[in-house]
């Protein structure tokens, strides 16, 4: 079993084994575990009620509107009609049309077109954004939970002390300044406690504000780590999402470049004009042809030009600077994931026991006086605060294996289901 389900609909695990690239069989190419179905099944969810994803699909829906708009014909023909009663009578009408001759409506469709790329791009990253938000607050959620409910055992041991400390003290087994440390230590562990249930309330608003069900029962995280990160690689850098975007943006400048160019050149418009004219007992017909354009003299659209192309050489820097960040991203993602996955295993290789076993130890050690109060109570301290780093650990290291997947371009695919190993 790749988890454990404790929850009916919208439960959502991640795990990810690495049992399968252990041994002879880590040369072979094989396909690592896709999402679980419940964790595919909650993230779509999210993907169709996430304010982020909805916005950003509304925008591609207007670019894609924008585009058609931008395929009709620039100008709109307009009609004309005029009469005249003086000493000659006129009565005429006329259309007239604006020509484009200069590829107007060529380059607004071009221009268009690189914005609903853009959009789209938008969307695709707005879809992996809230994937990843959503897997670190849930990993987060899960294990805020453990970290609680390892606190709750330890005020449970702490009242218990305390009692006993008591009613040693009545028959003289304990001093008073031992009866008053037992007290002191139960109230800093109601302390601590409060401060663990507001972490845990934190991590279920966060996960509320994502889309996620705070109420509900979430499964528990499988207890094997993630796979190393040789076992992913990363998509090459123009593939990734935010690189996507970042050309997208800088093509979308450069449409918008040719659409200044092409406004600045001013098109004809031609009218046509027939009617009568009476003069006197004579009637004639009248027919007339004007062609009419603007002259680009006291604005040449130069300047329009110019500010276009800068913003298009603005979109070329963001996009290296965008290249640089996602490897450096890369980077920092790998090295942090290797490190904290490197800490976990030496935290599991090093354990000595569960936190239960070393505390129920260490209370027939005290009942039986072979240690003393406070080295109880400094020992059970550390035990306690080596369990609770322990699941601090194992979050960090799940969070880390999330930004790992996402700068290497394999969140969505892993998502999807489609994630396969790529190790040589």
């Amino acid at each position: 079993m790749f988890f454990r389900r404790a929850a009916p609909r919208g439960a959502l695990c991640v795990l990810l084994a690495a049992s399968a690239m252990t041994g002879a069989g880590a040369a072979e190419t094989t396909a690592l575990p896709p999402s679980p179905p419940p964790v595919r099944r909650a993230i779509r969810e999210l993907w169709d009620t996430n304010p982020q994803v909805q916005a950003a699909e509304a925008m591609l829906r207007a670019a894609r509107e924008r585009t058609r708009g931008a395929a009709r014909p620039v100008y709109n023909p307009s009609i004309q009609l005029e009469g005249e009663n003086a000493d000659v009578d006129r009565r005429t009408a006329g259309a007239s049309l604006t020509l484009d001759l200069f590829g107007k409506r060529r380059a607004r469709v071009g221009e268009g077109d690189a914005n609903v790329r853009l959009q789209q791009a938008t969307y695709v990253l707005a879809r992996r954004d809230a994937a990843l938000d959503w897997l670190k607050a849930w990993s987060g959620a899960i294990l805020a939970r453990e970290q609680s409910e390892l606190g709750r055992r330890r005020l449970e041991l702490m009242r218990r002390f305390d009692e006993l400390a008591a009613q040693r003290l009545k028959v003289g087994d304990v001093s008073s300044p031992e009866r008053d440390l037992a007290g002191l230590a139960l109230g800093e562990a109601q302390m601590q406690q409060a401060s663990l249930d507001a972490q845990r309330a934190d991590a279920l608003a966060t996960l509320a504000s994502l889309g996620g069900d705070p109420n509900g029962d979430l499964p528990a995280l499988t207890h094997d780590l993630p796979p190393e990160t040789a076992s992913v690689s990363a998509v090459p850098v123009d593939e990734r999402p935010e690189l996507i975007r970042a050309g997208a943006e800088q093509a979308r400048a450069e449409a918008a470049v040719v659409v200044a160019d092409r406004a600045r050149r001013p098109d004809p418009t031609v009218s046509l004009a027939g009617g009568s004219v009476r003069s006197g007992p004579r009637t004639d017909r009248v027919i007339g042809v004007s062609v009419s354009i603007p002259l680009p003299v006291l604005d040449n659209g130069r300047y329009a030009v110019s500010a276009a192309r800068a913003e298009a050489d603005a979109a070329f820097a963001s996009h290296r600077a965008a290249m640089l960040r996602s490897e450096a991203r890369l980077k920092q993602a790998r090295a942090t994931y290797d490190a904290m996955r490197a800490a976990s295993e030496g935290f599991r290789r090093g354990r000595t026991g569960a936190f239960d076993e070393r505390a129920r130890l260490l209370d027939r050690l005290w009942q039986a006086g072979e240690i003393s109060t406070s080295d109880y109570l400094v020992q059970l301290k550390q035990s306690l605060d080596t369990a609770l780093s322990g699941i601090a650990l194992e979050n960090q290291t799940w969070r880390a294996w999330f930004d790992y997947l996402a700068a290497a371009g394999r969140l969505t695919e892993w998502v999807d289901g489609s994630l396969k190993d790529s190790s040589p």
